[in-house]
């Protein structure tokens, strides 16, 4: 490996322990729930899950998990505990 690859990984190391420099504006996942997949959305600000519980209460265990997942990532969506 050359030393600028080096550089580069070493870099990339800090940046993913410095959460604050990243900021989504949007993305779609699929989360292999526990009887079925559910295609997750978050745009805008927002977020959408396919899950009918997401339909009735615009949050489910699906959103949850990625709010956890990206605390702090996610200036729109905070996580409650």
């Amino acid at each position: 490996m050359d030393y600028g690859m080096i550089g580069k990984i070493d870099k990339a190391k800090r940046y993913a322990d410095e959460r604050h420099r990243f900021h989504f504006h949007s993305f779609t996942v699929t989360v292999d729930g526990e009887n079925n997949d559910h295609t997750v959305k978050y745009e805008d600000g927002k977020w959408n899950c396919d899950c009918s519980f997401f339909s009735t209460r615009g949050r489910c265990s699906h959103t949850m998990a990625l709010e956890f997942i990206l605390e702090k990532m996610l200036a729109d969506a905070p996580v409650e505990s």
